[in-house]
């Protein structure tokens, strides 16, 4: 008897919110607008306003060139106890972590 074996119903539910999580992450809902991965700064502050932080963090490598690119995350929030961090490169969004103040 195997006595680690998990129901499929548990099992869904456990992937449904592994998934649900890393979807979320994708994407950030200011007011009726949503941002998106790929967005540029002013889309975002247009959609969002302006960040409660502005940090430069540092620059990196194009993959295809040699061009150094601005590394910046902007911090929107806390919203209910959330706090929205952005992290632009290139002057594109390329991360949105959520996390609990």
């Amino acid at each position: 008897m195997n006595m680690y074996r998990i129901s499929l119903p548990i099992c869904s539910a456990l992937l449904t919110a592994l998934f649900a999580d890393s979807a979320g992450a994708d994407t950030l809902r200011c007011g009726n607008n949503l941002v998106s991965l790929g967005d540029r700064p002013f889309e975002v502050e247009r959609k969002c306003g302006a960040p409660a932080h502005r940090d430069p963090v540092g620059y990196t490598l194009g993959p295809n060139d040699r061009r150094e690119y601005l590394i910046e995350e902007w911090v929107y929030g806390p919203n209910n106890g959330m706090l929205s961090i952005l992290r632009f490169e290139g002057n594109r969004l390329t991360t949105i972590e959520r996390r609990r103040e």
